[in-house]
């Protein structure tokens, strides 16, 4: 099969001419694309390392997390990423205590957290899922900052969560 552009020796010529001045113009892009993105995020604090960074603002608060009406765990050494990267958003046990730090004072949210985390946020049922704030509930939900000392509780229904488990069909026991 002859491919368009290819069957004549002068039009052959201008289209692998055409093909590789586009190949050249879109490797270009892309790698001018991931140097900008690189310089503009080198002092995102929710995406570098703190490990050779002076931390002076620092926040310690607990989490609680229900998934699908059951205590879910929150692992340890979450924000320990691969070659002994520490992010700024953290867990060092897994008792629920997250920990956040950088070099200025800095609007985290519980969010930023289920970001660092990777928590299947998009599984979720956001309409029946909530964020409890010292046992009240937050009007803000993923966005209510983090706060030094505060408790936080996340609810979360997942989209998958059958609710019929939860109720008996049967008569009530008299």
């Amino acid at each position: 099969m002859i491919w368009p552009g290819m069957g004549d020796p002068y039009k052959r010529k201008k289209t692998l001419k055409f093909l590789l001045i586009t190949a050249i113009i879109g490797i270009s892009v892309a790698a001018t694309s991931t140097l900008v993105q690189q310089v503009i995020n080198m002092d995102n604090p929710l995406k570098v390392c703190i490990n050779d960074r002076n931390t002076t603002y620092k926040i310690k608060a607990t989490l609680e997390l229900i998934v699908d009406n059951q205590k879910a765990d929150i692992p340890a050494n979450i924000g320990m990423g691969d070659g002994g990267c520490q992010r700024t958003l953290y867990t060092l046990t897994d008792d629920g205590t997250i920990y956040a730090e950088w070099i200025e004072e800095y609007p985290f949210e519980i969010g930023h957290f289920f970001w660092v985390w990777d928590f299947p946020l998009r599984d979720m049922d956001q309409s029946k899922s909530a964020i409890y704030v010292n046992d009240k509930e937050s009007e803000h939900f993923i966005n209510q900052p983090l706060q030094d000392g505060y408790n936080y509780k996340a609810v979360f229904i997942s989209k998958a969560y059958d609710e019929s488990k939860e109720s008996d069909f049967l008569p009530p026991e008299n």
